[in-house]
């Protein structure tokens, strides 16, 4: 891929597959956003961090909610300000530039060195969000009415788009993008990771967690599956609560770190005990 020892390959704390290596690479070279879509834990957040760090760039982070709309990350005109200043009549307000503030995607327009920006969970807003972006996004430009100008972007940022595919993205606005689907990793991936966040820990006691740990995402009814998060956080604790191994294997500690609802807790409960006695661990 062009760009060579420039381009990205991963960070100190972030592990990345070949193939996310190239999809990032092949972004930044095309000049179009990465969509990035996984389930929960799977790392599409912070690879954008990761992304910052390893090209060292700074990183803008646009958090979509279910009322974002995309004059939000353009820019927003403080009607509220101006008229509170008029009101005490303490500030000239006939400067309109005064109150126009910048939006995530206004401030990567206007940056002097090229950023990388995160519009992170982007499918949480409403299913005409992405379409209204197409032409900013397209184009790298667009026009603040208030003060009849146009702002347009002095470098072209890298942008990842992260999706946890709570609903369909329209395809207007996939043919513009990169798209790349970050799977579960697997437990040799999954121990690399869980290395780089403690270097210094037992390995036999990450590897019979991790056992227990994909024991648990297997099992059949279970809504929320525990992610990579939960995971790490589970060995913190199992480490710091100085738990041996032996106890790993016959029951599991902590289980409130790895499950976060009432049901799938019960369910775990019902199947563990039909499979043998307690928490018992179902060998293969």
């Amino acid at each position: 891929m062009a760009g060579g020892s420039q381009g990205y390959h991963g960070s100190e704390d972030y592990i990345a597959s070949k193939p996310l290596m190239e999809i990032v690479n092949v972004a930044v070279v095309l000049r179009k956003p990465l969509v990035v879509k996984g389930e929960p834990g799977t790392g599409k957040t912070l690879l954008a961090h990761s992304i910052a760090r390893a090209l060292n760039k700074k990183l803008l982070i646009w958090n979509i909610k279910s009322t974002t709309k995309a004059r939000d990350g353009l820019y927003v005109y403080d009607t509220v300000q101006r008229l509170n200043d008029a009101r005490f009549k303490d500030k000239d307000i006939s400067d309109i530039r005064q109150y126009i503030k910048m939006g995530r995607l206004g401030q990567a327009f206007q940056s002097d060195e090229q950023v990388v920006l995160l519009i992170d969970e982007i499918d949480k807003a409403d299913i005409e969000f992405p379409n209204d972006l197409l032409n900013e996004l397209d184009e790298m430009t667009f026009h603040v009415n208030e003060l009849d100008e146009e702002v347009t972007a002095k470098h072209r940022p890298i942008v990842i788009i992260t999706s946890n595919s709570e609903k369909e993205l329209p395809d207007a606005f996939l043919r513009r993008c990169i798209f790349y689907y970050i799977e579960f990793p697997d437990s040799e991936m999954m121990e690399s990771i869980v290395k780089v966040h403690y270097p210094d820990i037992e390995d036999k006691l990450v590897r019979e967690a991790m056992k227990k740990f994909y024991w648990i995402r297997e099992m059949e009814g279970i809504k929320k599956k525990p992610s990579t998060s939960e995971l790490l956080d589970w060995i913190k604790a199992l480490s710091l609560g100085g738990i041996k191994i032996e106890k790993i294997t016959s029951e599991i500690p902590f289980l409130g770190t790895l499950l976060k609802n009432e049901q799938d807790t019960d369910r775990f409960v019902r199947l563990s005990s039909n499979q043998g006695s307690g928490f018992g661990f179902r060998r293969r």
